[in-house]
């Protein structure tokens, strides 16, 4: 069979009835499913039968009906609403419309578990508003995770394609009030939401991580908060923001924090050890990467009996050096993980390091530098005997070869062996500082690599939830924005840690559920499509109670 022939075969299948008169003279009725083709012999158009259901009045048409909405699953969930009153057999009622909701029912739940939404009415009882500003917040919520996209969309989102829980519509000046409210009443909302998700989550909250990233807007007019800084981006040329989140070893986001884009990130350490300070969390240990340390920054977070677990670079420290030097065997911990405890100095001088290797990491580290000496080789062998200034000037400044080179007195470059000696050392290992003595040194390595958390929620906060480019103009507008998305990852994450799979994976499964809209004689219907065995699943292991079949049953009046 030709392929051309192969897809007539699939897309030309009918149910046909066909008649047999009996002996007896009675007639039999035949159910059979057949496709058309074209008999290369003669080109006439001819059935083929593909299999006898038999007769007419024995077919187990139920079998049929299970068939047909198997066959409509596999389509999509419209196809399978569209297709149930037919197959129901209630002449009469028409479809009009479908929707998705498995998204946004799940987030919605996790909304009330974690006691936001209890929060957020907590606080609406002392004001008076007429719209309806905590479900206007939770859908611009559950847009970020859903669909991202600007607040203005997110009226027509809200009205015509999707289906949210106590929402059939809103407009978006209510949208911009709730953002308003989000903003005035962020501290009380922030502590509210804490202490409901640490006590119902169980957070373990004595080691938190705390990162900072940067996002930037499409626009090259600065402001007062809108600045040109250092991109994380990588985009210099445009006015930035400074975003930073603490975490728990869980990978749930408890807090958020936004400055000027021109923000260094040491100077935040004060007022991000003060907030955590005053929620009261007792014994806090905060994890940070190396960009954060000094010395002041050190003193700050041991403050009120706080102590910090932070990277510390290798190079460029005497101290570090020292530690480096010292003599002693790895200890292994964990797969490709060993480390080796030393003390430098005495008294209150005294600093405790903890050097980490991953053999894995150093062969790596191995082979990436064998290429650059062998590109290194190439270059320096291309120069000889030519005047080539300007290409030995762009060699000795390069990021990655310069430092493996040095200018001999007549101008010459030559591949600096000490150099690549000392890089040796270096190959697969970390040195982290810790201010608490009485956590063991495998704590330390393993606590300072799930900092790395902290780098997944950015990748998520931005990739996912898509908090740039941002196009808020108003400084306060942007503060909320960013705590849009904040509660936006915390239910992402929460979904995550408890289902064990990626957030793309989780929706993907749950916006297969659609809400039909079904309006007939007798009045109006909004039925979901059956609970496939994914969806049980994610509901499972979030113990989310599935949504009912039928959600409204309107009589006309």
């Amino acid at each position: 069979m030709t392929p051309l022939a192969y897809i007539r075969y699939n897309v030309g299948m009918y149910i046909r009835t066909t008649t047999r008169r009996n002996k007896d003279g009675t007639v039999a009725r035949y159910v059979q499913l057949a496709h058309n083709y074209r008999d290369p012999a003669d080109g006439k158009c001819k059935a083929r039968i593909l299999y006898n259901f038999g007769r007419e009045e024995e077919v187990d048409k139920e079998a049929l009906r299970r068939l047909a909405r198997s066959i409509a699953r596999f389509l999509g969930p419209e196809d399978e609403l569209g297709l149930g009153p037919e197959l129901d057999g209630r002449h009469g009622i028409r479809f009009i419309s479908s929707r998705p909701m498995g998204g946004a029912y799940l987030l919605d739940q996790l909304w009330s578990q974690l006691g936001i939404k209890e929060a957020l009415a907590g606080l609406l009882r002392k004001r008076r508003f007429d719209a309806p500003i905590e479900r206007a917040l939770f859908a611009m919520v559950a847009s970020r995770a859903l669909a991202p996209m600007s607040k203005l969309a997110v009226e027509e989102w809200v009205s015509q394609e999707v289906f949210i829980p106590g929402l059939p519509g809103v407009s978006v000046q209510h949208l911009y009030r709730a953002m308003d409210f989000l903003l005035e009443s962020r501290q009380a909302i922030e502590r509210e939401v804490f202490c409901q998700v640490a006590d119902l989550l169980n957070l373990e909250v004595d080691l938190l991580y705390f990162d900072t990233t940067s996002t930037y807007f499409e626009t090259e007019q600065e402001d007062g908060f809108r600045r040109r800084g250092h991109s994380k981006d990588r985009r210099p040329d445009l006015p930035q923001i400074v975003v930073g989140f603490a975490v728990t070893r869980e990978g749930i986001p408890v807090r958020s924090w936004c400055w000027p884009g021109n923000t260094a990130d040491m100077s935040v350490v004060p007022e991000v050890k003060q907030d955590l300070i005053g929620w009261k969390l007792g014994r806090v240990i905060t994890v940070l990467d190396r960009g954060f340390v000094s010395e002041e920054n050190l003193r700050q977070l041991q403050r009120a009996g706080g102590h910090y677990i932070v990277g510390e670079k290798m190079r460029g420290s005497e101290r570090a050096e020292e530690a480096m030097a010292r003599q002693g065997r790895y200890k292994k911990v964990k797969e490709n993980l060993e480390v080796k405890e030393v003390v430098v100095g005495d008294g209150e001088a005294r600093v405790r390091y903890v050097l980490v290797r991953n053999p894995q990491e150093a062969e790596r580290d191995r082979l990436r530098r064998e290429q650059i000496l062998k590109d290194l080789r190439e270059a320096l062998a291309e120069l000889k005997g030519s005047g080539h200034t300007k290409r030995c000037c762009e060699l000795v400044s390069h990021p990655v070869y310069g430092r493996y080179l040095k200018v001999l007195k007549d101008g010459r470059l030559k591949i600096n062996m000490e150099a690549v000696r000392e890089d040796e050392k270096l190959d697969g290992k970390f040195l982290v500082r810790t201010s608490d003595d009485t956590l063991s040194p495998e704590d330390v390595a393993l606590g300072y690599k799930r900092l790395i958390e902290v780098e997944d929620s950015f990748r998520c906060l931005k990739h996912t939830l898509d908090l740039r480019p941002i196009y808020h103009r108003l400084e306060d507008r942007i503060r909320s924005h960013v705590l849009l998305c904040w509660l936006a990852l915390l239910l992402i994450r929460v979904a995550e840690t408890r289902v064990g799979e990626t957030w793309p994976a989780i929706k993907r499964a749950l916006e297969a559920m659609h809400l039909g809209e079904f309006a007939g004689p007798g009045g109006r219907i909004l039925q979901r499509t059956e609970t496939t065995p994914s969806q049980r699943h994610i509901f499972q292991r979030l113990n989310v109670k599935e949504p009912p079949l039928v959600l409204l049953a309107e009589p006309r009046n």
